[in-house]
């Protein structure tokens, strides 16, 4: 499999917080990671830059071919934990870092196999011939509110407080990540994005996209159409296939 990403500031943004990265482990293992930086235009940039710096290092350090599932959970949780503590250390050294935080949404393919860790509201879904599902959970206040059935899904994408999130690498010094691992069958692709996407474009619209041109454009193309309908946000888009 091949990643491919990009990212843009968007249309509204004097600066870009996000940041991402792409990095083939071996000839089986593919790993992609996206984060969505908050706390001003200098603690999003730096927390953001940190988790994927301190992440990638970990996970290029230890992976070697044939770790268990058990392993690479245990790896992706420790490189979190890391990135966390720096971020939190790093605010509370310095009065204007101070609040800053960020998502991630961390992936390992090996193989067929699809090994994925996230905190916050950045997403990944699994798109293949039959649809676009979401794999990932939003750990946001406006998830916990559908979840209680207090809004619908619809209700939940134009509510005032979306972009108020619950969980965030750096928020405090310790942190709990979601876990899981799903098989990819053959011609099924991982989207990984941010919110400056998804709070732009519908899933059927993003879908659609993905769906009418090749692989490799599929990060151009998205950002494009997000920036064209109002690119209120940055936005950073990854694609596996």
């Amino acid at each position: 499999m091949e990643a491919y990403g990009k990212t843009d500031a968007g249309r509204l943004r004097n600066s870009n917080q996000d940041a991402f990265i792409c990095a083939r482990l071996s000839e089986s293992a593919l790993f992609c990671a996206v984060c969505d930086g908050m706390g001003g235009v200098n603690g999003g940039n730096v927390a953001s830059s940190i988790a994927i710096k301190v992440i990638s290092d970990r996970i290029m350090d230890v992976y070697r071919d044939g770790l268990s599932s058990n392993s690479i959970r245990n790896l992706f949780e420790t490189a979190i934990a890391a990135a966390n503590i720096e971020i939190y250390d790093s605010a509370m050294a310095d009065e204007n870092l101070r609040g800053m935080g960020t998502t991630v949404v961390a992936t390992l393919v090996v193989g067929r196999r699809l090994h994925l860790a996230h905190v916050g509201d950045s997403r990944a879904y699994l798109v293949g011939d039959s649809g676009m599902v979401q794999i990932t959970k939003d750990h946001s206040v406006v998830q916990a509110m559908v979840e209680k059935g207090q809004l619908t899904q619809k209700e939940a994408k134009n509510h005032p407080r979306k972009h108020f999130i619950t969980r965030a690498l750096g928020a405090e010094d310790t942190v709990k990540c979601d876990y899981c691992e799903q098989e990819l069958d053959e011609g099924d692709r991982v989207l990984i994005c941010t919110d400056g996407l998804t709070n732009m474009m519908e899933t059927d619209e993003i879908y659609r996209i993905i769906q009418s041109v090749d692989t490799e454009s599929v990060p151009e193309r998205l950002i494009h159409e997000a920036n064209m309908v109002g690119g209120s946000d940055n936005i950073t888009v990854v694609v596996i296939a």
